[in-house]
Order: structure tokens, then sequence, then C-alpha cells
């Protein structure tokens, strides 16, 4: 059951991700057949070419790459209980992923450590993993699930959590946080706008402040989910 994790021992997370390069005719020669044959296999109601499908490629390991991790995690003060904030962002994917892997080294590395990100298991995990690999740094301990049967692994999933053993469709943060009552996190921007915002307006703290507060989304829902009170705004610290 979730209310015997112990909640101080959970980073929660949220990943920005981009095309590796601003548009189709950018791509090195030998990735442009690989993203033709890749687009051929994805679903196309409208005909586009791969030329125009190349906007989704950011959100494929193999075609793009990671700019912004957030994670969060609930701290014990003085006054009581807060949820901190820290965003890992940039455009060398190697100094942002080697970042994030000294925090989970330091602090997230042991068999009694979570993490947790909404559609985690299918989308945040996998391509940290892979981004990781691509750029050859070693996995932490709680990436590192190679030979690991699905519950031996410390992954928690709010997006999982809520299907309740029904796959048969995507439900958003943002749905969930309207459901739930909760403040929504898609108060400026939404995920269709991070390349925009990334190639074209160059704003890489605006990415980074709109995935910290996705970060303190999945905390509020987790809470909901074992019936652990409200996150008050006051009680989010964002970190420098």
């Amino acid at each position: 059951m979730l209310a015997n994790i112990n909640l101080f021992r959970i980073l929660f997370l949220d990943i920005e991700t981009v095309p590796m390069v601003a548009d189709f005719e950018q791509l090195p020669e030998v990735y442009k057949p690989l993203w033709v044959k890749k687009a051929r296999s994805l679903k196309n109601d409208t005909n586009q070419t791969p030329e125009e499908l190349y906007e989704r490629a950011g959100i494929y390991a193999e075609f793009g790459k990671i700019i912004c991790i957030s994670v969060g995690y609930f701290h014990k003060e003085e006054g009581g209980l807060t949820f901190r904030v820290k965003s890992f962002f940039g455009h060398d994917e190697v100094v942002v992923l080697d970042e994030f892997s000294k925090l989970l080294n330091d602090h997230f590395n042991s068999a009694q450590h979570y993490l947790c990100a909404h559609n985690g298991k299918e989308f945040d995990f996998p391509y940290l993993s892979r981004r990781m690999l691509i750029n050859s740094l070693d996995l932490p301990y709680l990436l590192d699930n190679f030979g690991k049967k699905p519950w031996e692994t410390n992954l928690l999933d709010t997006m999982d959590l809520w299907r309740f053993g029904d796959y048969k469709s995507y439900t958003s943060l943002e749905l969930l946080a309207c459901v739930f009552n909760l403040p929504t996190p898609k108060d400026d921007i939404s995920g269709q706008d991070i390349s925009r915002v990334y190639w074209q307006e160059n704003d890489l703290q605006r990415i980074a402040t709109y995935c910290g507060k996705d970060v303190v989304s999945v905390a509020r829902l987790y809470l909901r989910y074992r019936m652990a009170g409200e996150l008050s705004d006051e009680q989010v610290i964002f970190l420098t």
C-alpha cells in the first residue's frame, strides 16, 4: 500500500524533451533516412510528411534530447512539512543528466528509495535511462533495472496507479488535477509548446518553471492517492 512507503524517500520528477535539432533539414545526414523510416510507423491521420512529423521527434529518445529535469522531495522543517523543488536544465544534455545522476547517487541510491512521475514508466524513466546510455553515463541505482521484474523496481507512476489495471487509455496530469480539484500545472504553456519555446524563443527558464510546476502537481496527486492531506503553495520551496 502507498501509505507504507516513506514519503521522505520519494523523489518526484518530470522531464522536458525536444528534438535533437530545430527541424528536419538540420538533422545529420545519417539520421534523415532513419527518421523517414520512423515516421512511416507513426499514426498519421493528416497525411503529414516526415518533415512535418519531425516536430514529434522529441518524444523518442533516439531522436531527441533532455533539456530539463525537475525534481521535488518532502522535507521536515521546524515550521512543518515543505516540498522542495530543484530544476536541472541547459543546452548541454550531458551536464543536465550528470547533475541529476549525482543527486540520485548521493541521496536516493538504495532499495528504500523511490522515483515517482506521471506516465513515468512509459516515458520519463525509460527516456532518462536511454539518454544516459547514449551519453555514456552510468545508470544510477534506481534506474538500473536490468533483469529486475516489474514488482522489484522502485518506480512509482501516478498515471499507472490511476489505471487500476485498465490499460485502454492515457489520463493526463492536467485532467487528474481537475478531477481532484488541484491547482492546474498548465497555467502558462503546455507540453506541445516546449519545442517552440526552446528552439524559437530560447527561453529555458520558462520551460524549467513549467517543469517544476508539473513536479508539484505529481506530488499533490500522490498525496491525494494515499489520503495524506494537501500541499499548499506556501509549503512549496523552489530552489535555485
